[in-house]
């Protein structure tokens, strides 16, 4: 076992690898009441065509992960998870993104049942042609109940105009037609290949105890072989940096109009190579120019210009995006202002020191709450494939020298926006 340090917060990280190449990350925080565990596979929506032989290439429907997801709940004997662990008063969810599927529990009780538990159930699949064809109408229903929501009409639209050939322009939850598709034999293929001890890990954050917790895993896992040492062979799509529509608008039914636009940077063409440094320069830029306390936000609150906004960045191969998502009453207005301050993106040195202090301050903050310090550490695992400990020495490292190479590859010119307008009989 190995014990490392969070720099800067007090606590540490203990990482137990197992001869399978499973890997345990664990995070006691002692002082709280509570604790999060999550299971999860690097394994999401966007994966849906390879090669388990490294030589046939086989395409699978779209959503197969995150069916995937809502088959594991079911169990061929026992209790199911959510059964088992509402005898506690213990929280058990899922979750399928476009890179990973997690299985989480939180509780405050019961540590290694539940934890051991969590374990059995994602390992043992149960898949037949019955319960198969029943899901997929829970999961219809569930698809066409998402078309009623803007917001997620919207989110799907904007990536559909971002990307041209990547399945990131596909919902995780994929298409009606594709779900229809899906198999017993699929899931299975799927499971097979992707839930496997090197390809999975979990990560324990709060209060329980270290040593109980390895040693419900080397119970559990130690025997778990994986099924291939050979890597299954991932269809890479060569994502081109040009987006797919440049403009759209379109009338729905909402109150509200919205703005959605997005941006698509090469990372090879900024002069940063270090995954995790190139990041957090991105993020300084985007919170100095567009976070809570940026004058862009407040001078649109002042000319009423949006009464909601957010963004966020996401990586596709080799592609970087940033997304706005915006309510306005005035959508051309705000579409002008955010691409002027885009264009002329001005940084001082007083910006980056302030902004540098509240980073590192959030960073303390959020150490302290079990959910957000799973949460914050399983990204960096999902991102960068271990979990980030010197966050902190690296914020105090950035300076604008620095920063203003970035800056001079900052080109917005690959660009989709959309405006959505509410129907005249709203």
């Amino acid at each position: 076992m190995e014990k490392i340090e969070f720099e800067g917060l007090g606590i540490h990280l203990y990482e137990e690898t197992l001869e399978n190449g499973f890997t345990l990350y664990m995070i006691p925080l002692p002082e709280k009441k509570n604790y999060t565990m999550v299971y999860a596979t690097r394994y999401g929506s966007d994966i849906i065509e390879f090669a388990k032989d490294r030589k046939n290439m086989k395409k699978y429907p779209t959503g197969i992960a995150h069916f995937l997801e809502h088959k594991m709940f079911e169990q061929e004997e026992g209790e199911d998870p959510f059964t088992f662990y509402g005898k506690s008063g213990t929280d058990a969810n899922a979750a399928t993104d476009h890179d990973y599927t997690k299985y989480i529990c939180t509780g405050t009780k019961n540590f290694k049942e539940n934890f051991r538990f969590l374990l059995q159930y994602v390992n043992t699949p149960y898949f037949t042609d019955e319960n198969v064809e029943k899901e997929k109408g829970i999961i219809e229903e569930e698809l066409n109940m998402y078309l009623d929501i803007p917001e997620f009409v919207l989110e799907n639209k904007i990536k559909e105009n971002t990307y041209q050939k990547h399945p990131r322009r596909i919902d995780v939850g994929g298409t009606v037609e594709d779900i229809k598709k899906i198999t017993k034999e699929d899931l299975y293929d799927c499971y097979h290949t992707f839930y496997q001890p090197n390809n999975m890990f979990a990560l324990v954050v709060g209060n329980f105890d270290v040593e109980e917790a390895i040693q419900v895993v080397h119970e559990e896992m130690k025997d778990r072989k994986n099924c291939d040492n050979k890597k299954p062979l991932i269809k890479e799509y060569q994502e081109p940096l040009e987006v797919t529509v440049k403009e759209e608008t379109l009338t729905m039914d909402i109150r509200v109009p919205k703005v959605l636009f997005a941006v698509k940077f090469s990372k090879k063409s900024f002069p940063i190579k270090d995954h995790q440094l190139l990041n957090i320069y991105l993020q300084l830029i985007t919170t100095i120019l567009f976070g809570s306390s940026s004058i862009f936000r407040e001078e649109a609150r002042q000319n009423g210009l949006m009464s909601g906004m957010y963004y966020d960045w996401e990586e596709v191969e080799n592609m970087i995006t940033l997304t706005f998502h915006i309510d306005t009453k005035k959508p051309n207005e705000v579409l002008k202002e955010l691409k002027r301050v885009l264009l002329n993106i001005d940084i001082s040195v007083d910006d980056v020191e302030r902004y540098k202090k509240v980073w590192i301050a959030n960073e303390v903050r959020l150490s302290d709450y079990v959910e957000a310090m799973n949460n914050n550490v399983f990204s960096d695992i999902i991102l960068y494939g271990k979990p980030i400990v010197n966050r902190i020495p690296l914020i105090r490292k950035l300076n604008k020298k620095e920063l203003d190479k970035v800056l001079q590859h900052f080109e917005v010119e690959n660009t989709t926006e959309m405006i959505a307008l509410p129907k005249e009989n709203n």
